[in-house]
């Protein structure tokens, strides 16, 4: 692998926004990735995984931190995902529960319509969180909950954020 860059950048135009619209768990093992032929860094097949979506708004944000070291010949992309799921339930407990316990992939679908492919390789794992009720009536009443994972590249995305088109069903909550 050549490690010489092959293009620049030009300044984009002033029209991406910030956050994210929803998370997609599933199962750990349950993805096979196959990536666009033109496009190493785009996954246009995720196989025929069942993912669980989550809608999410205002407080959640995905960062991935870049580790790289001369010294040792390394890089690594941690990936952290935070997440601010309003609303205590009994069914809810029993999802972070198992979130907790297992270590799933996690697609991301951001506001300006990308999906990213967290954990491919695996997974990521709840790594903090939090259940609050709040103090006055106005505070979040929910779960916090920390994903991080660490891999050898950065989150993928998946082709034109099309998750039917890679291959995935996606079960909706009630």
């Amino acid at each position: 692998m050549s490690c010489d860059i092959s293009r620049g950048r030009l300044e984009p135009c002033k029209d991406s926004v910030g956050g994210l619209n929803a998370v997609y768990f599933i199962n750990k093992g349950g993805i096979t990735a196959g990536y666009d032929v033109t496009d190493t860094d785009v996954i246009d097949d995720l196989g025929s995984p069942t993912a669980y979506k989550f809608d999410i708004k205002g407080g959640s944000t995905y960062t991935e931190n870049i580790t790289s070291s001369r010294e040792n010949g390394t890089t690594t992309f941690e990936q952290v995902l935070e997440l601010q799921l309003t609303k205590l339930t009994k069914e809810d407990h029993k999802t972070v529960k198992l979130l907790a316990y297992g270590s799933p992939h996690i697609l991301i679908e951001d506001n300006n319509g990308n999906v990213f492919v967290a954990g491919l390789e695996h997974g990521l794992d709840v790594s903090g969180g939090t259940i609050v009720s709040g103090a006055a009536m106005g505070d979040m009443s929910g779960y916090t909950l920390t994903f991080s994972g660490m891999e050898k590249a950065p989150a993928n995305f998946v082709k034109d954020g099309d998750l039917s088109a890679a291959g995935v069903s996606v079960t909706v909550g009630s």
